[in-house]
């Protein structure tokens, strides 16, 4: 059975393969076949549902709605944002601009504010010169030399008679720290990293990887084979289940019983049709004389004839006596 197949490999892995193969194996076998086959029926129900049900309903109904209240939102977004302000600007702030505020504001500007600048500029001319010029660089001086005093002059001295003396103290420490302690401490621990990855971490590491990691995934991958083996079995186990409950039944039923009696409905239909033809065109040749004519319409739908209505029809036999 293909359930007793071992995965590809070696067969000399050890005791703790054979350990760690068994559970998982008995796992993958409880966990991963339910996983497969709900994941093809949800994967199946899907399609179906993205097929028949979404597609249609968002070409159908969901673009149509949504096209619907973008444009109704567009006219309410207009009609509270853009046309009240329009309105506002066209027929109330534009007139008021137009025929109030620039006039008044030419007139303003021509017979008040600009004498008044003129004024105003011939005075600062000659107070700047004779005045203002010189009090500002006296001032200005006395600004400099308050803000070099306070700001300046002080943490100046501190640079150059204190922090630069202590600094460089400080890197002459560092430096010899750095090579008499930290150097030979960085060099003892790398040598002890290098020592523990050759012996320790890399041999537990290629041990682990190669009889725990390896097996695990062969199993693994052995198991979802199997899995996708069995489901295709199981399907067409329901394909041919089906087939025995319903359609062969259906199909003889159709070939035995529904066939038959079509072919005995469709005779006696002909032979009906055929009756009341001739009955109808014996009344006619009663009530008008002559041989009865069948009317053009009425020859068109004759089948299997090709002779007038008046004329003998062929005899009709239905597929049971013919046979």
């Amino acid at each position: 059975m293909e359930l007793d197949k071992r995965p590809p490999g070696g067969g000399g892995e050890g005791c703790l393969v054979g350990v760690v193969r068994v559970p998982v194996k008995i796992v993958a076998l409880i966990v991963v076949l339910p996983v497969r086959v709900v994941w093809d029926l949800l994967v199946a129900l899907g399609q179906a549902a993205r097929r028949h049900v979404l597609g249609p309903f968002s070409v159908y109904v969901l673009q149509p709605l949504l096209r619907g209240i973008g444009r109704v939102l567009a006219v309410l977004l207009k009609l509270v944002f853009v046309w009240p302000w329009v309105g506002a600007w066209r027929y109330l702030v534009r007139p008021v601009h137009a025929y109030l505020l620039a006039p008044a504001g030419r007139m303003l500007h021509a017979y008040l504010l600009r004498p008044l600048g003129e004024a105003l500029a011939w005075v600062g001319r000659g107070g700047m010169r004779y005045l203002l010029a010189p009090l500002a660089k006296a001032v200005a001086w006395t600004l400099w030399a308050l803000c070099m005093t306070l700001f300046v002059w002080p943490w100046v001295g501190l640079w150059r008679y204190v922090l630069a003396p202590v600094g460089r103290g400080l890197a002459w420490l560092g430096g010899v720290f750095h090579r008499y302690v930290l150097t030979p401490l960085g060099q003892a621990l790398a040598w002890t990293g290098a020592v523990l990855h050759r012996y320790l971490l890399r041999p537990v590491g290629l041990g682990l990887y190669r009889y725990v990691l390896v097996p695990l995934g062969q199993v693994l991958v052995w198991a979802w084979h199997v899995a996708g083996r069995i489901v295709r079995a199981v399907w067409r186990g329901v394909r041919l289940v089906g087939w025995v409950l319903l359609g062969w039944p259906a199909t003889q039923v159709y070939r035995h019983v529904l066939t038959p009696v079509g072919h005995v409905v469709r005779e006696v239909w002909r032979t009906v049709r055929s009756t009341v033809r001739e009955v109808r065109a014996e009344v006619r040749k009663a009530l008008f004389g002559g041989p009865g004519r069948e009317p053009a319409r009425s020859r068109a739908r004759t089948l299997g004839s090709t002779t007038a209505v008046s004329n003998t029809p062929a005899p009709e036999h239905s597929l049971h006596e013919q046979g």
